[in-house]
Formats: structure tokens, sequence, C-alpha cells
């Protein structure tokens, strides 16, 4: 299990998770801090030079995950986790990457009050820190960035006001929370990583502009096709049919039609495979508004997006996979791809 400690710079959270470790039995302090000063010996400066915080990089979102999951193999217990996630896609990267090894997560914000973390702001003596933490000016930006994200952290996560509490209170409040459960297991989706090649069914379901359906999974950055991975003896078609009842709650009343077939290569840690596109058909505003449920572990919300929107909402092989898709829907045909390149 891991008690995942989120707030604010200057929130308290390291020091919390120190008294923690003494409050929770068997419990391992992991700080992902480490991961960043790793990252910073290991890649190019030029690499390093394209981002302005280390959690932007894919690799320190991958290796948080990797090594959570490598040191509960060797100690077991519990990991407490003293780190700062403002972005919503990051929690998602990171939670789900987690669930998908079986490892439940906790999830804590420690809120003081701001004028309190102004004034610990105020009062560091060094205001700069070579381990990537803010320096005094952008910690007070930073303050900025986390009042913006409080609306989703204040439902994600078990909130503590640790305004007035020493860090050993606020340590005991939040092992009590954890004992109770008050601070409840994240409902994060659990799927399971491939260890193989996949073959995956996504549908496509558009409105009277021709808008596709896109939904927001919780459990991974970026927007997604209603679908998922084709289970062994089923038919690529009726997997599609089964996603869109279970994820969205809409009965297809026929089997979809094929727009594209793609094979998405191997990109280590991913194994790729082959991912097809169907043409589910149109609903109406009315209609998709009253039919549509979504699953609130695994999707938070759904919208119709036109092509240029779903630019910037896709990840750019399924962007490019959509693109190819609504040709071939136009032309009334049958795209093969490879990488989201068409070929043949």
């Amino acid at each position: 299990m891991i008690v995942w400690i989120n707030g604010a710079f200057s929130a308290g959270k390291t020091t919390t998770a120190r008294e923690l470790i003494d409050l929770i039995p068997n419990s391992t302090l992991y700080d992902p801090e480490v991961i960043g000063g790793a990252i910073r010996a290991l890649l190019p400066q030029k690499r390093l030079a394209e981002v302005t915080d280390h959690q932007d990089l894919p690799i320190w979102r991958r290796l948080v995950v990797d090594t959570a999951a490598a040191l509960l193999a060797e100690v077991g217990g519990v990991l407490v986790v003293p780190m700062t996630l403002l972005r919503q896609e990051y929690r998602d990267e990171i939670f789900g990457g987690l669930a998908a090894r079986r490892i439940p997560v906790r999830h804590v914000l420690l809120r003081p009050d701001e004028t309190i973390l102004r004034m610990r702001i105020a009062a560091r003596e060094d205001p700069g820190d070579p381990g990537g933490r803010p320096g005094e000016g952008d910690a007070y930006d930073h303050i900025e960035r986390y009042r913006s994200a409080l609306g989703w952290l204040g439902t994600d996560a078990h909130v503590v006001d640790n305004s007035a509490l020493t860090p050993r209170e606020t340590a005991e409040t939040v092992a009590g929370a954890v004992r109770s459960g008050a601070a409840a297991v994240s409902d994060i989706v659990q799927t399971a990583e491939p260890t193989a090649e996949t073959l995956a069914a996504g549908v496509l379901l558009f409105d009277e502009r021709d808008r596709v359906l896109l939904v927001d999974p919780t459990y991974k950055p970026g927007w997604e096709f209603p679908g998922g991975v084709v289970e062994a003896g089923e038919a690529p078609a009726r997997a599609g049919i089964r996603e869109v009842a279970e994820e969205i709650g809409i009965e297809l009343d026929a089997v979809p039609r094929l727009l594209v077939v793609d094979w998405e290569p191997p990109r280590p840690p991913g194994y790729g495979g082959l991912r097809l596109l169907f043409d589910g058909g149109r609903l109406t505003g009315d209609d998709a508004a009253a039919r549509v449920s979504l699953p609130g572990a695994e999707l938070r919300g759904w919208r119709f997006a036109s092509e240029e929107e779903a630019a910037g909402m896709l990840p750019p092989v399924r962007y490019e996979r959509l693109r190819w898709a609504l040709r071939a829907r136009e032309r009334g045909t049958v795209l093969n791809l490879e990488a989201g390149v068409p070929v043949g």
C-alpha cells in the first residue's frame, strides 16, 4: 500500500511523512524527488532544458511507479510518499500505473491556510534548492498553481487541515484516517498492464454536427474513444459493442462498421499490437445527454469534439488514428495503417 501525501510547497509533506513512518508499522519513506535527481544526472542537458519541472518528463512519472513497485517487492509493507501532484493528468498516469500493479493508494492532501503557506515560504533561509523544488519566487507562483488544482484535489484526496498542527500531530491525524478508512483507497480502475501485444477495439460515435464522442479516463492521461482490449475468443466488433455499453451505458443496436486497422509498434515499456476503430453511428445531442452514463471509477467525463478540438485532447498516436478513421468514414472505405500512417 502507498500513503501519498500531497499538498503545496511548504505544506509540511516531508516532515509529516518522517513522523508517519513511526506511526504506521512496517512503513518506509519514499521520496520521488530522488528520482528527479537521478534523471538530472542521466538525461542530456538538451532534453532537461525542454521542461521547467521534472514532473513534465514522462520518464520521471514512469520511474516513480516502477521504483515504488520495486521498493514494495523488496521491503513490503507501506510506502509513505510525500510528493506534490497538481496536474490531474499526472495523478491519473501515476495512480493508474500503481493500480495496474495492484498497489492500492490512499491519497491525503495537507491543506493549511494560504497565509500559513506564505509565512513558511517567507521564513525559509535558503530560497534556492538544488533538489528541484521551487525557489522563493517560484514558490509563490506555485501557490497559484496549487489554488487552481484544489477543485479536483479537494474531492480526490482526504483533506487534512494542518494549519495549527505540529508535524507529529499532522502525522497522527493522517495515521488515524488511514486506520479508520477515512482516507480511502483510490478507486481508480485497476487495468492490468499487458505482457504481450494486444488487440483493442474502439468505437466512434457522432453527433448531428459530425463531432466525435470522446471520454476522459481517470487512470491515464489524455482523452480516448470508448473501447478497450478484445478478450480471448471475442470478436473485435462485439468487443467494441461491449465496451461502449460498459463505459458509457449505450447499447448499440447494430454491429459497427470497421474504419481503420492500425498496427501500433512496440515502444518500451509498451508492447503495441493491433488497434481497430469502428463507426458506431450517430447520436443526437439530446439523446446522448440522456443516455450516456459513466462509471465513476473509470471515466470522469465525456464530450463531443470536432476534429480540430480532438487534436488538442488526444495523444498524437490516437489523434492520427482518428484522423484517418474520419477520412475512411467520408470515403466509405477501410484503411490499413502502420503506426498511424496508411499503407498499401
